[in-house]
């Protein structure tokens, strides 16, 4: 016969409610782009001065 026996990782499982995702708005999406058109360019920059 098989028992239920405590276990840690009842700890971390995942909850059966869960909240929606909420949408980004607008700006969000901007900053977001923003954010990563930064980081390419800079990526770019480094990358030419590492490999030149």
């Amino acid at each position: 016969m098989l028992t239920k026996t405590f276990s840690l990782f009842n700890i971390f499982a995942r909850r059966k409610e869960e909240a929606p995702p909420k949408e980004l708005t607008r700006k969000q999406w901007i900053d977001a782009d923003r954010i990563v058109m930064i980081v390419l360019f800079l990526s770019v920059i480094i990358g030419a001065i590492i490999f030149s």
